[in-house]
């Protein structure tokens, strides 16, 4: 496996109450998943890519830089261009920890719910293009669910040990393995309230 260890281990952030707060805009969450997808880029780059104008992705980059979620990539820049690169592969947090403050739980619960209006509009494209893929990506891809009684301890237990293997299948990723695609997986867990004693 090489001399680097870490190689393997995604570069976590435990998100503090300021990196939050910043991060709770719509520009701010799509420019950290374009770094992280895509890779370096220049502010330029991605405001083709996000369909805005450079300026703006600009200012929020410096936002995001000021609480440490991007940093400038030391090996590329060149003159006035600036490359900009996340500083991690993986983002998290409890909702628990922004408790003591109401600010925070705000934007954790926008955070939330961008990520229900990412998975809607991921559905939605599959979707519209579903019958122009292969057979063996259509049978692939998708969702299902599970309907169960459990206390929070082991609905935790639950959550970890998928995200287990959901990090053990990204840790293993061959992008050049054949018909290899990028994929978005999600992992949620909600109450049926209807159903609550």
């Amino acid at each position: 496996m090489g001399n680097d260890e870490n190689a393997a281990t995604p570069r976590e952030v435990r998100l503090d109450h300021r990196q939050v707060r910043v991060l709770a805009h719509p520009l701010r969450m799509r420019l950290l998943g374009a770094l992280r997808t895509s890779g370096p880029a220049t502010a330029t780059a991605l405001a083709e890519l996000l369909d805005t104008n450079t300026g703006a992705t600009s200012y929020h980059l410096r936002q995001l830089a000021e609480v440490g979620l991007v940093a400038e990539d030391p090996d590329r820049g060149s003159g006035r261009q600036r490359w900009w690169q996340a500083a991690h592969d993986v983002t998290s947090w409890e909702p628990t920890d922004f408790d003591d403050d109401p600010d925070a739980r705000a934007a954790i619960q926008w955070i939330h719910g961008d990520q229900v209006r990412l998975l809607v509009e991921r559905a939605e494209q599959w979707l519209a293009v579903e019958h122009e893929w292969s057979p063996a990506w259509r049978d692939a891809f998708g969702m299902g669910d599970i309907f169960m009684v459990v206390p929070p301890d082991r609905m935790e237990a639950l959550k970890a040990e998928v995200w287990q293997v959901m990090q053990r299948y990204h840790d293993e990723a061959d992008p050049a393995a054949p018909g290899a695609e990028p994929v978005h997986l999600f992992l949620a867990g909600y109450p049926m309230l209807e159903g609550r004693r």
